[in-house]
């Protein structure tokens, strides 16, 4: 296996609370600003119940990569105990991340010139990057170095399908990603979209459904059709959602009626991705045979 390593990750990833730290992986939180409050993901955080709330009632939010200091710190911690790194981070194609990882491996390399440093880019996002994580965990444990572990990730990333709906159109309005026109008519007629993350990792549009519960469908009806030589073999599926539990549960009990995976995990969609997409987002995660 070689030497001992620290897998570290930022906070975008949206695993259940706690899941991932009590398997030793090193969280980075990721500030956000809602309202006129800066949270640091540390001292300083919102329940993810008390932030949707809060964006219900119209405060505006933010967010920011981690520093390279931040970074710093966390790969310092590992290298200067003698262990090596696998940092992976949200999407390149939506977070710059990646690039101030890639700073500090390069620091952190001169200094510690036997260590393996490696920065993954997992072009996922959300339960798309928990779901990796969850992977190197378990990669991990069945004694693969930390190259190797990279490898199969590497491999792996390209098969993690995205598939979300937003419920109210506002937020995706507010970050860019559609018109103040096409919000307001869209939100008269109820439209929901269906999107993804596409190959590069950024987020793109799928198709559109009038009314929630076809928007629920419409994401299983895409996991029918994505999964392909997959269909039959889910080892995990990753159901997020933002605020709106009795939906996640709709979801997960149709996959397991169709599906039977090995594991369902159900987990929240935090403020970093929920800044961006709002209350009553629904994120499916599984593995398919292309994106």
């Amino acid at each position: 296996m070689g030497r001992d390593y620290v897998i570290i990750t930022d906070s975008s990833n949206d695993l259940p609370a706690g899941y991932a730290e009590e398997q030793g992986v090193v969280i980075i939180p990721i500030s956000f600003e809602i309202g006129d409050e800066v949270f640091d993901g540390r001292e300083k955080t919102l329940t993810k119940k008390e932030f949707y709330d809060r964006m219900r009632a119209g405060q505006g939010t933010k967010t920011a990569a981690p520093n390279i200091n931040d970074i710093e710190e966390e790969f310092e911690k590992a290298l200067s105990a003698g262990k090596d790194v696998l940092f992976t981070c949200l999407s390149s194609g939506i977070s710059s991340t990646i690039n101030n990882a890639f700073v500090c491996k390069e620091e952190m390399q001169e200094k510690y010139p036997d260590a393996e440093i490696c920065v993954f880019d997992s072009i996922c996002a959300s339960g798309g990057h928990g779901l990796l994580i969850y992977h190197a965990i378990e990669n991990k444990k069945k004694g693969m170095s930390v190259t190797e572990n990279m490898q199969a990730l590497e491999e792996l990333k390209h098969r993690i399908v995205h598939k979300f709906t937003v419920d109210d159109l506002t937020y995706l309005q507010r970050g860019g990603r559609i018109s103040k026109t096409a919000a307001v008519i869209g939100g008269m007629i109820q439209l929901k979209p269906v999107l993804h993350v596409d190959t590069e990792g950024r987020l793109a549009a799928e198709s559109k459904v009038r009314g929630r519960k076809k928007a629920l469908n419409q994401l299983l009806a895409e996991m029918d059709i994505c999964t392909g030589s997959y269909a039959d073999k889910q080892d995990v599926v990753l159901i997020c959602h933002a605020d709106c539990p009795e939906d996640a549960e709709y979801v997960r009990a149709k996959v397991e009626e169709k599906y039977h995976p090995n594991k369902i995990i159900m987990s929240e969609v935090g403020p970093i991705v929920g800044a961006h997409v709002g209350p009553g987002t629904m994120v499916l995660i599984f593995e398919g045979d292309k994106r």
